[in-house]
């Protein structure tokens, strides 16, 4: 079957509410389950971590992982498509006020983009060659918003990546794992997901054969690190080498090293898997974090579901 048939296959089914809500409480589920877990070792198999715990910050909360997906949502939400120029200066509004954590790459390409420099001359001048996964972190709130139109999801993920990550492993990462997630919520199964997400996106070369090698791999043999290639890899590894939300998220937060982000993209990928309801409600409960940064404000479960209501409700627009 060529992919165009594919294509008009899966546009005549509609998204399920349940599995979009458990993509968005998903990522920050898992995001918030790797955060004590963040650089730090492999756990070994017979002590995986299982319960939230504190770290860096306290136990439940999200990292800057969901901060840049909310800022995202928030552009995705009150505009009529991705304006590039919007995004951007939510992302720099998100870099001036002060959040506890922000990547290298990241923080100098917005610090750029805030001294004058546009988005595209930022982010191809400071580091041309970063291919590291802080794009795809953020990028599942694309999946909900275009969930009418495939192809518009996958041009505005890579664009959402091109203002911070211009690396083509990035873009492809971004729009393999919103192809996923646009295939899930409309259910399919995990492995088909996976294999049209690959057509559709166009993924090719060394990139494709991580995604179609990573079901084979050992835990030991996932590197897990801040690599977009090695994020994507542990989160496939995740979502197709066990059958339920809990053990796609422990397996992969307990790869350490990037704990926060592989979580959150595997937790997006299982939560839009398995819906909302298969989500541990005692992690549902517990996550929790300021936003917008510094605001006093906290953000739970609840918010999240709303969020991703408004999403999809502005992609049947």
């Amino acid at each position: 079957m060529s992919g165009h048939s594919l294509l008009r296959r899966v546009n005549d089914g509609e998204p399920d509410q349940d599995r979009l809500r458990g993509c968005a409480v998903g990522a920050v589920v898992g995001d918030a389950l790797g955060m004590p877990l963040e650089f730090g070792p492999m756990i070994p198999a017979d002590r995986l971590v299982r319960e939230m715990r504190r770290g860096r910050l306290p136990a439940g909360t999200f990292t800057d992982d969901t901060e840049m997906a909310l800022a995202l949502a928030a552009s995705l939400r009150d505009s009529s498509g991705l304006d590039a120029e919007d995004v951007a200066k939510a992302f720099v509004a998100w870099h001036k006020s002060g959040p506890p954590d922000e990547g290298i790459h990241t923080r100098l390409v917005l610090e750029a983009i805030a001294d004058g420099k546009s988005w595209r001359a930022a982010a191809r001048n400071i580091d041309p060659s970063s291919a590291g996964n802080g794009s795809l972190m953020r990028c599942w709130p694309v999946a909900l918003a275009f969930g009418s139109d495939l192809e518009s999801t996958l041009l505005a993920s890579r664009t959402q990546s091109e203002i911070t990550h211009a690396h083509p492993d990035c873009l492809a990462a971004c729009a393999f794992v919103n192809a996923a997630l646009w295939h899930l919520v409309r259910g399919h199964q995990r492995h088909e997901a996976v294999a049209l997400a690959l057509d559709h996106a166009g993924v090719t070369g060394e990139l494709q054969a991580v995604v179609e090698g990573a079901p084979g791999r050992t835990r030991t043999e996932l590197m897990n690190s801040g690599w977009v290639r090695h994020t994507v890899e542990a989160a496939v590894w995740g979502l197709l080498s066990t059958d339920n939300f809990e053990e796609a998220v422990v397996q992969v937060v307990n790869l350490g090293n990037d704990a926060d982000t592989a979580g959150s993209v595997v937790g997006a990928l299982a939560g839009a898997a398995y819906g909302l309801d298969a989500i541990p409600v005692r992690w549902r409960q517990a996550v929790r974090g300021e936003w917008p940064v510094r605001s006093g404000r906290y953000l739970g479960q609840q918010d999240l579901i709303d969020l991703a209501d408004a999403l999809s409700s502005r992609a049947r627009r």
